[in-house]
């Protein structure tokens, strides 16, 4: 058999696949491609891949011999029993060093597991997000890879030459341990709802609040993009707003709103729920999308439920339009905010050491939430790679505070108005709940020792004889109650 000539190796032909292989070819890397249906990569060579370096491959074991060691094999299949399937497959032809990727949409716990299990046969494994669609994995997708720390000198040039550029730096960098690269894709997508959400909540304010047509509100959206606002979400969601059907009405009215999810969002919903962590925004832009499913009872609600009367808006427009940017920009900065506690939080529990900048700076370029913004989050952990939170680095300290009284006037005036804004609500929310030294949860510990004896703590200064500090106390409320107090329960 000839000397092996392929730089990496790649499983699943779909659209992503296909994408990536061209793009690592385009890069000067010989890419073997496999599919479990072979009529798939002949097919492949004879047409999108025709002229290229790109070699084909019809057996796993084929594949494998084709490989330069150490091999290195991306998986982009779905995420789940198929890529358990493919690495059963893979093992027999593998030598110790080999390196197997994930590049599909894995839930981070399985990236875990496959990164242990893999260890202990003398392989490596990667799990890798990939952001950036279609377009992405063809011209430069931003890359997030996690697990065997030793697999990344083998694969840092080709992941980072094939990774979109921003200002000549790869939006690619080695993110942590074991199921981190999954973790932190993860996040984004949860980040990306948010953004979604928060861009929706400010189209509707422009369009029943103040009246304004889908063709100026999309000037307005073009406007923002040259300045804090910069991003690829809202370049496209003016590109949106101006899409008009054949028959001159703007598209986006007649599509209909339900909006559709595939799981991430939820996933990071829950993961802030089991670490603990406030990432609110996010939890309201998944249940946002869930209240949009339910558009058959939503019609009945209308019928039956009155809200306010709206009156037409007589303040200073302009003004108004101004302050909703910004409430827009005070509202990412917190989700943003979030997202990163909720990684810092999980790193502390699973032992990551996470690069917080270089996940900021994979952002800037080739995934759907790029933006300026992300590399004024990069500077700030560049500056203090342990920053507790944004909300302490000046830079956004200074603009939260900036924007927080049209923030404020767009929510008291949506509220007036009986317009949902769950996104910039809770945003606002968390702002003043994080801001305050002292909050009402005195009293929720107070209720839950009265009915069910889960003890409480004092507050410091306010100890005495009956209440003493660093103790956990229970007192016997009614003077019916035990004095036993229910230890097993966390206070």
């Amino acid at each position: 058999m000839s000397a092996p000539v392929g730089d990496i190796g790649l499983i699943g032909l779909a659209v992503m696949g296909q994408n990536l292989i061209l793009n690592m070819n385009d890069k000067g890397f010989t890419v073997v491609a496999y599919n479990r249906t072979t009529s798939k990569v002949d097919d492949f060579l004879a047409n999108e891949a025709k002229g290229t370096k790109v070699q084909g491959a019809h057996s796993i074991q084929e594949l494998c011999a084709k490989l330069k060691r150490p091999r290195k094999i991306i998986l982009l299949v779905k995420a789940g029993p198929a890529v358990d399937s493919f690495i059963q497959q893979l093992e027999p032809y593998l030598e110790k060093g080999d390196i197997i990727i994930d590049g599909g949409n894995s839930h981070y716990p399985d990236s875990i597991r496959r990164t242990q299990e893999l260890e202990a046969k003398g392989l490596l494994f990667v799990g890798s997000g990939v952001s950036g669609g279609e377009e992405g994995a063809r011209h430069g997708p931003s890359l997030m890879p996690g697990g065997s720390t030793a697999a990344w000198p083998a694969i840092k040039e080709i992941f980072q030459k094939t990774s979109a550029q921003v200002n000549g730096e790869p939006c690619c960098d080695w993110v942590g341990e074991t199921g981190s690269g999954h973790y932190v894709k993860m996040v984004h997508n949860g980040i990306e709802y948010g953004d979604m959400q928060l861009i929706a909540e400010a189209y509707d304010i422009l369009k029943r609040g103040l009246g304004i047509h889908e063709s100026e509100i999309a000037d307005i959206f073009t406007t923002w993009n040259k300045g804090v606002l910069d991003s690829f979400l809202i370049e496209i969601t003016a590109n949106i707003l101006k899409f008009n059907d054949d028959d001159g009405v703007p598209l986006v009215t007649k599509i209909l709103d339900k909006a559709g999810q595939k799981g991430t969002g939820k996933w990071t919903a829950i993961a802030a729920l089991d670490a603990g962590t406030a990432v609110t925004l996010i939890g309201e832009a998944v249940f946002a999308r869930c209240l949009s499913a339910i558009k058959d009872e939503r019609v009945r609600a209308s019928k039956v439920i009155n809200g306010p009367q709206r009156e037409p808006f007589r303040g200073d427009k302009q003004q108004f339009i101004d302050d909703l940017e910004q409430a827009l920009y005070a509202s990412k900065i917190i989700s943003y905010t979030q997202g990163f506690m909720l990684m810092r939080e999980t790193a502390k529990e699973l032992n990551w050491n996470l690069n917080y900048a270089g996940i900021a700076r994979m952002w800037r370029g080739g995934c759907i939430i790029k933006s300026v913004f992300l590399g004024d989050i990069t500077s700030a952990y560049e500056k203090n790679k342990d920053l507790e939170s944004l909300l302490f680095d000046n830079f956004f300290n200074k603009a939260v505070h900036k924007a927080q009284p049209g923030w404020r006037r767009v929510i008291a005036q949506a509220c007036l108005w009986g317009i949902p804004t769950p996104a910039f609500s809770t945003a606002l929310a968390f702002f003043d709940g994080y801001r305050s030294e002292v909050v009402p949860a005195n009293l929720i510990q107070a209720q839950r020792d009265y009915f069910g004896a889960h003890t409480f703590r004092v507050v410091s200064g306010k100890e005495n004889s009956r209440l003493p500090k660093d103790t956990d106390i229970h007192i016997n409320w009614t003077g019916r109650g035990g004095n036993v107090s229910a230890s097993s329960y966390s206070a």
